[in-house]
């Protein structure tokens, strides 16, 4: 028997629940397992599992280039992204080329002329200050070290996917995503209310 794509997506969260539960595997490994196959749109996705877009938000697991797309505690949706030149550790100051880790939520969105599109993460926020100036204080960074900022998630210049399909880390700490992955999850973003967890 054929099971429509979009009936996958509906019973694979089911085949998920009733797996033995493995404490040593990690949360990326965790959310890879509980990913949907079928290649649908998010949007489509989010349609046909009723679920709202304003439940949507992200995890980035640096160490695996995974972005993730969750609602309601399930993983619905995984793009491959690149990241900062530097991407072990979170990001200690301006120009260490290094992607923050946290949870930040998103102060706007728009077209870019160079990267298709750019969703400006609202880094620094107060937990990124708390920790920049405890590394001041312990001797981490500089004492005249910049936090940074203008950290978001951006695409490629047409035609060029393949700088995330390589797998290679050039940005200056932000998360780039192939043009169209980047759509998708545009349409659901709202600025100051949609989060993303970003963890190593």
């Amino acid at each position: 028997m054929r099971f429509h794509p979009l009936l996958w997506c509906l019973l694979l969260p089911l085949c998920v629940a009733c797996q033995p539960h493995h404490p040593e595997r990690s949360t990326a490994e965790h959310l890879t397992a509980s990913v949907p196959v079928p290649d649908v749109s998010l949007e489509r996705l989010l349609d046909s599992l009723s679920i709202h877009p304003d439940s949507v938000h992200f995890k980035l697991e640096k160490s695996k280039r995974d972005f993730f797309v969750l609602a309601h505690g399930k993983a619905l949706k995984r793009y491959p992204c690149v990241l900062g030149l530097v991407p072990e550790g979170d990001k200690l100051m301006q120009g260490d080329r290094r992607t923050p880790e946290g949870t930040f939520t998103f102060r706007d969105k728009y077209p870019h002329r160079e990267w298709h599109k750019f969703v400006w993460v609202d880094y620094p926020n107060a937990e990124s200050r708390r920790n920049f100036q405890e590394r001041k204080r312990n001797g981490i960074i500089p004492a005249d070290a910049d936090i940074g900022g203008e950290i978001g998630i951006h695409g490629v210049p047409s035609g060029m996917d393949r700088w995330i399909e390589q797998g290679n880390d050039w940005t200056f700490g932000c998360i780039a995503l192939r043009n169209a992955d980047l759509d998708e999850i545009y349409r659901v973003i709202k600025p100051r209310m949609t989060t993303i967890t970003i963890v190593p």
